[in-house]
């Protein structure tokens, strides 16, 4: 699983990395990836930050 995050429609919220900050976190404002791939492990809280995103930036690949 790859996690992409759009840093043209991230708000800076910080939802994600707050949901799964073994994958998110903030950098200059914007959300980044930490890891690529997702391990798996943490699929699934990185599917929830995805789906919680208010502004929908994150797009998860398989």
């Amino acid at each position: 699983m790859k996690a992409i995050v759009n840093k043209d429609e991230c708000v800076g919220c910080g939802l994600c990395c707050d949901t799964c900050p073994e994958v998110f976190e903030l950098e200059n404002g914007v959300a980044v990836v930490k890891v690529d791939p997702v391990p798996p492990a943490h699929e699934h809280c990185c599917q929830e930050s995805a789906e919680s995103c208010p502004v929908k930036a994150i797009t998860i690949e398989q």
